[in-house]
């Protein structure tokens, strides 16, 4: 009598026989040697989870907010030092006033509901953009949370406000001009970005399946790997933060060279 097959061992015949390969081994989770000191995240399609629910926006960016909570806290285990994510564009002010006025509650909500807990596990955030345009409300907020975490050094979180690539290049370049001599260079530049001291991502993921950047860290970008998933934000899970990190540790960056 022949030997009974196992599941797994009938599955992969049956695949064969149809022409479909062997089944995908799983990845390993990425060793700690290879997960990017610095990482960043574009937060799309709150919008198109809720409306696939039947519920208002301002829903979808409520449940943006909790997936948003899980990740920090899981990147700070992973061990990535910086975490910058797009919370709010400079081109977001086009959208409905209702959204964007919503937004900006949330965002006063959220600092009030999670700095507390943030500055707990010591993380440190930061505030990346053109802030002085910004409800006075949310300014001091703001203010507050940067003076509160100031010190943690666990993990620093970059929130992008009211931030544009470009415009954040345009604003340095204008520095530039005024307060450097013609032999300043690349650091000299980099220097009078919104926040010098971010490190360059070394890995850009972005959620809900659209594949651009979207004016998001133009100049810090320039090198970076990109990892595209599928999920909305909302859905996005810490599983699928460290299958980005296996993405990118798979990769072999080379700057330009071979």
């Amino acid at each position: 009598m022949a030997p009974r097959l196992s599941r797994r061992s009938r599955w992969r015949a049956a695949r064969s026989a149809l022409g479909l390969g062997r089944l995908s081994e799983p990845q390993p989770p990425p060793r700690l040697s290879e997960v990017p000191s610095s990482v960043a995240i574009i937060m799309d399609g709150n919008a198109r989870w809720a409306s696939e629910r039947h519920l208002p926006v301002a829903a979808g960016h409520r449940a943006g907010a909790r997936a948003l909570k899980r990740v920090v806290r899981h990147a700070a285990d992973t061990g990535v030092h910086d975490l910058t994510v797009f919370s709010f564009s400079t081109e977001n002010w086009s959208r409905p006033d209702a959204e964007v006025e919503d937004l900006m509650t949330m965002f006063c909500e959220l600092i009030d509901r999670e700095i507390p807990e943030l500055h707990e596990e010591r993380v440190q955030i930061r505030f990346v953009g053109r802030l002085d345009v910004l409800m006075p409300e949310l300014r001091q907020r703001i203010a507050e949370a940067e003076e509160i975490t100031a010190q943690n050094e666990r993990l620093r979180l970059f929130v992008a406000m009211n931030y544009g690539g470009r415009q954040e290049i345009l604003d340095a370049a204008r520095r530039f001009v005024l307060e450097c001599g013609p032999d300043a260079g690349e650091a000299e530049f980099a220097q009078l970005l919104y926040s010098p001291d971010l490190r360059d991502p070394e890995l850009v993921i972005r959620t809900s399946g659209e594949q651009r950047l979207s004016n998001f860290l133009v100049w810090q970008c320039a090198y970076a790997e990109l990892v595209f998933s599928p999920q909305l934000w909302p859905d996005f899970t810490p599983d699928d933060f460290d299958a980005a990190l296996a993405e990118h540790a798979r990769r072999q960056r080379r700057f330009g060279g071979r």
